[in-house]
């Protein structure tokens, strides 16, 4: 199959690799040569890493390379089969994009963007073949990360979304299927993650040290959450929040935070820029955790964890996917150490539902509100699985 990534940063470059891993010819394509050249000289070191460490044989690496030709000519696209855009998260340039795509390549050929927080809707209004457009939401590093979600656009045909989804799975990765909603699964469900722990932090509860160990030792997350900001890039991290509660009309569930936008500001992006929530100069010794407050340490866990619960709740309530896709993409996009919906199970639903009544009753806001879904479950004597 004839692939084209459009695109050639951390993200296009790491589909790129995917594709031709899996027998694939691959173009990609970039208007920066600059870019272009750093792209293929990333992937030579990347394939002779994967050869030394013995993942991969030194044949399959050449054949790996071979299979990627880079490009800055968009013509050279005109016999792919499926076209993935990963390029600058702007609706009026990918649109600008698809349009002129259209002109080039066949009428069978899918047109994808890797988009993670805008309107696939909106991406593909713009063409005249709207039904042959799709969401095809890669995660970073691409090669690494399991999941995949295949986002239809209103537009997107059966056909196609069936489609988009076996060429996925024959790449070796996880697909799950999402509506067309701003985050769609793992980027809206995953917002308390990041915005509760900042707000105990801002409250004074504990320090963000504190609510790192947390996380990590109680809940047995990978990484606390002012890690993973650091690490993801409160440039990133914080448009995303940004775009997410703009896009749902500015429900209070996903407002972001004055601590995030201010570091963004100073331009402390975490990790690439030296310093984010943390400072990452040699020289600077990192404050312990308060580990002794056990008490303290629990309330800091299962307050996180049931608002990520409750939005794994409310997306489910609001049909964006399927229970068994929502907990597949959050412990496989995400890395959470079991899935939201059947760990909800496990605590019990009524004391989810108790403990974000707590909340709403103290701080009287609707990001505590709890969902329909969770009340109802709990009048029927329901669970989200049934064979727990």
């Amino acid at each position: 199959m004839n692939i084209g990534i459009i695109g050639s940063g951390t993200m296009g470059a790491g589909i790129a690799q995917v594709a031709a891993q899996n027998g694939n010819q691959v173009i990609v394509i970039d208007t920066n040569l600059v870019a272009l050249e750093k792209a293929k000289k990333g992937l030579d070191v990347t394939l002779h890493k994967l050869v030394e460490k013995q993942k991969i044989s030194p044949d399959k690496s050449i054949e790996i390379a071979n299979a990627i030709v880079w490009n800055n000519n968009f013509e050279v696209l005109q016999n792919c089969d499926l076209i993935i855009e990963a390029i600058v998260e702007n609706l009026t340039i990918k649109q600008k994009l698809f349009a002129d795509l259209e002109a080039i390549v066949s009428n069978e050929c899918i047109l994808a963007t890797n988009t993670s927080s805008l309107s696939i809707t909106s991406i593909a209004a713009i063409c005249k073949k709207p039904e042959r457009v799709i969401g095809i939401h890669f995660f970073n590093p691409a090669p690494v990360m399991e999941l995949v979600e295949i986002v239809p656009a209103l537009q997107s045909s059966a056909e196609i979304t069936s489609k988009a989804k076996s060429i996925i799975d024959s790449w070796n990765k996880k697909t799950v299927t999402t509506k067309d909603t701003p985050g769609f699964i793992v980027n809206r469900i995953a917002r308390p993650f990041y915005s509760e722990a900042i707000r105990i932090y801002e409250e004074g509860m504990a320090s963000m040290e504190t609510i790192d160990h947390a996380m990590k030792v109680v809940g047995g997350f990978k990484m606390g959450p002012f890690e993973l900001m650091d690490l993801i890039g409160h440039d990133v991290n914080y448009m995303v929040t940004e775009t997410v509660w703009t896009s749902f009309y500015f429900d209070p569930r996903y407002t972001p935070s004055f601590t995030q936008k201010r570091l963004v500001e100073a331009k402390w992006f975490g990790k690439k820029s030296g310093r984010g929530f943390y400072n990452y100069a040699e020289e600077t010794v990192k404050n312990e955790p308060e580990t002794a407050d056990q008490v303290l340490l629990d309330n800091i866990f299962i307050r996180i964890l049931v608002m990520l619960m409750n939005e794994a709740a409310n997306a489910l309530y609001l049909n964006v996917a399927s229970k068994e896709d929502i907990d597949l993409a959050m412990t496989k996009g995400v890395n959470y150490p079991k899935g939201l919906l059947k760990w909800a199970d496990e605590i019990g639903i009524s004391n989810c539902m108790d403990m974000l009544d707590t909340l709403y009753d103290e701080y009287r806001e609707d990001r505590y509100r709890c969902s329909p879904i969770l009340r109802r479950m709990v009048n029927f004597e329901e669970v989200f699985y049934t064979n727990n």
